[in-house]
């Protein structure tokens, strides 16, 4: 028997951390996944997460906890997918480690990820954007960082995380203004700035003299604020702009979509999606393709370009006149 324990701390310890330096985000997913793992196996084996042996981790098992992530716990298909490759490095991990249960092992990277369907991303339009961004009320302090947070992420199109993890000296306003950021896969990226965020963010700059490696956009607390209250955010500003702009309503606005609307804004403009797969710290250009999709009135461009087929209308004529008889009944 092979206890489970020290195989997925030195998982954790050994492969993510120490070999492939992976980043907080990777291992705090990782964490969660394993998590959710060990309470599903302790429910149904009667054996606390302490005590499991790697031989309980088998094939059935991993598929009834995937199940049980869509029938319980209502999680999508993508999200199970995410689950499942979490599971899947592990028991990569385990085939080096743990030769002897490779016949295991290899069933459980045979489970097959859940194909999903995938609907068009969702954007602003421009109305519906410049509704977004004079939502915030500018007269207080609150309006004024939110207005701020609004325009920087739509013009750079910074993932939330990347947002909530800028600080004062993470801006740059003088010639060739910038923001710099580390994005995901522990890249860092500088993203131009148009002359109207440059006014904004010295203004909003100006508010306050607090150090350069404090948060630039400060919760009422003074930390860097959490994803969910950027989240809550966009949110609450998306529902106040909808009294103004009514197509607002049926959208769900999140800051996600707000780095879609970004793309789509460049896309629009003939920039080159090469370019804008570095401007979203993109890792491959195909990524870029979603965009492409979703963007209706470059497709109706595209038809306005091509010529109608000349079909010339003819009545049909039976060649026989024992057919002709027959098309007369």
């Amino acid at each position: 028997m092979t206890p489970l324990a020290p195989l997925l701390e030195a998982f954790f310890t050994d492969r993510l951390l120490r070999q492939r330096r992976v980043s907080p985000h990777t291992v705090a997913a990782y964490r969660d996944t394993f998590r959710l793992l060990l309470r599903f196996a302790q429910a149904h084996l009667a054996l606390s997460p302490a005590n499991l042996q790697l031989s309980h981790l088998d094939a059935s098992l991993i598929s009834a906890f995937l199940d049980h992530l869509e029938t319980e716990r209502k999680n999508s298909a993508r999200a199970r997918n995410a689950r499942l490759a979490a599971i899947r490095s592990f028991f990569q991990y385990l085939a080096f480690e743990e030769p002897a249960y490779s016949a295991m092992i290899q069933r459980v990277l045979a489970i097959p990820q859940k194909r999903f369907e995938r609907p068009l991303v969702c954007f602003l339009t421009h109305d519906e954007l410049m509704a977004l961004l004079a939502a915030p009320d500018q007269h207080t302090w609150l309006g004024r960082r939110d207005h701020a947070l609004l325009l920087l992420a739509v013009q750079t199109g910074l993932r939330v995380s990347e947002l909530t993890a800028l600080r004062r000296n993470s801006v740059v306003l003088d010639r060739g203004a910038h923001v710099r950021c580390h994005g995901k896969g522990r890249k860092e990226r500088c993203t131009p700035l148009s002359h109207q965020v440059v006014r904004v963010m010295r203004a909003w700059l100006r508010e306050s003299n607090s150090a350069p490696s404090d948060p630039l956009f400060p919760s009422l607390r003074g930390g860097a604020p959490s994803r969910d209250a950027v989240e809550r955010l966009v949110a609450k500003y998306a529902a106040l702009a909808g009294d103004n702009c009514p197509s607002l309503k049926s959208k769900r606005v999140t800051p996600h979509v707000l780095r879609h609307t970004t793309a789509i804004q460049l896309l629009q403009a003939g920039v080159e999606r090469s370019v804008i797969a570095l401007w979203l710290g993109h890792e491959q250009i195909e990524t870029t393709q979603m965009y492409l999709d979703a963007d209706l009135a470059m497709k109706e461009q595209a038809l306005a370009k091509t010529a109608p087929p000349s079909v010339t209308l003819t009545r049909y004529k039976p060649p026989d006149a024992l057919l002709a008889f027959l098309e007369s009944l």
